[in-house]
């Protein structure tokens, strides 16, 4: 069985490697170092190879990811929260003094950044966040 290096070794330079192209009907050329191979060597030499539909698929970049997605980011994370000892200024303006807000961390930036705190008001709602 033929070697499949040495069955389409006729179209590259035996030089450098590079594809050779027919510039004449008498010799095939490489365009990097100047070889020329006698057109005698590449007649009635045949080249075959399959395409698939995959490869079409690729070649078009419509192939189907591995892993399918419903398009979402909507995620539901229960957090523990801790208590703050910083009273909601919403609620402070509203007399209450006893409204502390609730925190949580969470890496929201790269990992070489500080994380970023999220306080929210049990009693109100009132939310905000400070990154570290």
């Amino acid at each position: 069985m033929e070697d499949v290096g040495e069955q389409y070794s006729f179209l590259f330079c035996d030089l450098c490697g590079n594809l050779l192209s027919l510039k004449s009907y008498k010799y095939a050329k490489c365009s990097l170092c100047g070889f020329k191979r006698p057109a005698k060597e590449c007649v009635e030499q045949q080249i075959r190879y399959t395409v698939t539909a995959e490869d079409f698929r690729r070649e078009l970049n419509t192939l189907e990811p591995f892993i399918e997605l419903d398009g979402t980011m909507n995620v539901k994370i229960a957090m523990q929260r801790k208590v703050s000892n910083i009273l909601c200024s919403e609620c402070k303006e509203a007399g209450r003094k006893d409204a502390y807000y609730e925190y949580y961390e969470m890496q929201t930036r790269s990992a070489d950044e500080g994380s970023t705190v999220f306080y929210e008001c049990p009693e109100c709602g009132h939310s905000y966040n400070l990154n570290n």
